[in-house]
Formats: structure tokens, sequence, C-alpha cells
């Protein structure tokens, strides 16, 4: 993530150095011999080191190229490739099945890089995700607390939250504190492929006024009658006055299946 000048602050870098904090999240990836590792913006290359000691293989991907040449010679007769791309763009396709991503993610993406690892026609098995605390908690979220980015990311996967990382162990500090997410990819998925389109229209229909009731949100979302919307919520069992924070992904499924049967 940035060149020998130190940290670019327009590529949202920020170094963590400490070998405690390193070493836990590293052991949170689970790795072992047969393991081939993605490692999303590997930076000054502190976790790969780590990584490199656990798994069979690392894959780097590194956005900026001054560190991406430089990397290699760090890690000499080891398991690495190292790749100058933005992550946004690489293929996860040439990965074998079952690899694992470990990244120190950059705040400005996470969204659109769980959204990329999590949609994948090639997910990972299990991807350890440090990111900013505040978002880490959004997507391990439980009903109550639920949001688009929880369910999209719970929809195929169980998430987890590990140690939290307090601003102060990185260099330059951030101006929030950060936390690990574990993504344990689901080996069957809860909605099929067909119907994510569908699923994530109703799921944004009903997140689309946040501060109203389901059955006004579900009317303005998918451009139906509040009786229609009270009526579908009845009919999948799910209270009109509750908001779409509370609901659960079965909630979403049951909303779905009664909104196509009309």
């Amino acid at each position: 993530m940035a060149s020998a000048r130190g940290p670019k602050k327009e590529l949202g870098q920020h170094w963590l150095h400490d070998p405690e904090v390193l070493a836990e999240i590293a052991e949170a990836a689970e790795l072992s011999k047969d393991d081939v590792v993605l490692e999303v913006g590997p930076g000054l290359g502190t976790l790969t080191s780590r990584l490199l000691a656990r798994a069979g293989r690392v894959v780097a991907v590194e956005f900026d190229r001054d560190l991406a040449r430089k990397l290699p010679g760090q890690f000499p007769g080891k398991n690495l490739q190292v790749i100058n791309e933005d992550i946004l763009q690489f293929d996860l396709n040439q990965l074998p099945t079952g690899y694992k991503v470990v990244a120190n993610v950059p705040y400005y993406i996470t969204s659109k890089i769980v959204e990329k690892l999590m949609t994948a026609e090639n997910k990972p098995s299990l991807a350890v995700l440090l990111v900013q605390k505040e978002v880490a908690q959004r997507i391990a979220a439980e009903p109550g607390e639920m949001s688009i980015l929880a369910v999209s990311a719970q929809l195929f996967a169980e998430a987890e939250l590990d140690i939290e990382v307090p601003r102060q162990f990185f260099t330059p500090p951030p101006k929030v504190d950060s936390q690990v997410v574990v993504l344990r990819t689901c080996t069957e998925p809860l909605v099929a492929p067909e119907d994510h389109k569908a699923f994530f229209r109703v799921v944004k229909a009903g997140f689309s006024a946040k501060r109203k009731k389901l059955r006004s949100s579900l009317s303005g979302g998918l451009a139906i009658s509040k009786d229609a919307a009270e009526q579908l919520l009845k009919k999948a069992d799910i209270s009109p006055d509750i908001r779409a924070e509370d609901l659960a992904i079965d909630d979403w499924q049951r909303i779905l299946s009664e909104w196509r049967a009309r």
C-alpha cells in the first residue's frame, strides 16, 4: 500500500507494525501449508511475512507500483507472487478453489471489496479483513441493527468480530479505530444465484426509507400500495410496524417469496 516516501494519503494507506496484532490477524486466517492466501494491499510486507510462514503460497495484490516492485526482494526464495493491480479489477478465478483472503483494507473501498469477494464466482473459503471498527460491526450486525451491507455479507458468509485495533497502532494514525471481521463463506447459498437480483431489489426497497416502518418503505420501494405491502408482510409472518434493520436473512427470503406470489 505505499512507497518508500511513506504512506500515500490518497490511497488510504496506514501502516500496521505491532507484531502481536499482526500475529493475531494471521492466526485468525487459520492457515496451513495447504492454503493459498490472497493478501490485499500488502504494503510494506509486515503482514506478508507472517502469512508466508503459515501458508503454502501468498498472492499479494498491491495497487502502489513502488511497493509492488519492492516487495519480492524482501522475501527471496519464498512462495510469493506479487501482482501490481487494483484489487477491484483482479480476476479471482485465477486463484484455486478454497483460497483465503487476508487484508488491511483501505476504508474508502471496504464495501466494494466485501461485495467483490462475496459475489464472486470463485469465492474465498475464509476472509479476514481489518476494517474501520464501525464497518466491522455493521458487517457482523444482528437483527435490530442490520443494514444493506450486513445483509449483503451475511447472505454469503457467517460474520464474526475478532480483535479491535486502536488507531495509535497505525502510521499515520487514522481518525478512527479498526477491527478485524472474519467472513466464513457458506457452502450452500442461502438464496439461489438466479434469485439474487430480485432478493436485493426487495432488500433495497425495505431500506429505502430507513426511518419509516417496513410497510411504508416497501410500499415506496416496490411501487405498491401500503395496503398491498401490509398484506404481503402479514403473509410472510412479519409485522408491518417493524423496520428493515430488524429483519434477518430468512425474513427477507419470505418477503421475496410472497412478493413473487402476488
